[in-house]
């Protein structure tokens, strides 16, 4: 399986502080749940998990949900 189909970043006052890439949607929607509890509460922090496939992207996930 493709190793780089799931993207995950999370960014705190609009700056990246790490991301990651996954080949399966389990282990990266498992690896942004943990940092939802790691970060979630943290005032201007961002998490958002994209599928990449087919030379187009995919938001799957978005913490906090935009308004």
């Amino acid at each position: 399986m493709d190793g780089d189909r799931f993207h995950l970043i999370l960014t705190a006052g609009g700056k990246p502080v790490m991301h990651g890439w996954w080949g399966m949607q389990p282990t990266a929607e498992h690896r942004y749940l943990s940092l939802m509890g790691s970060w979630g509460s943290a005032e201007g922090s961002r998490i958002v998990l994209t599928e990449h496939a087919d030379d187009s992207e995919r938001v799957v996930a978005i913490w906090p949900q935009d308004s």
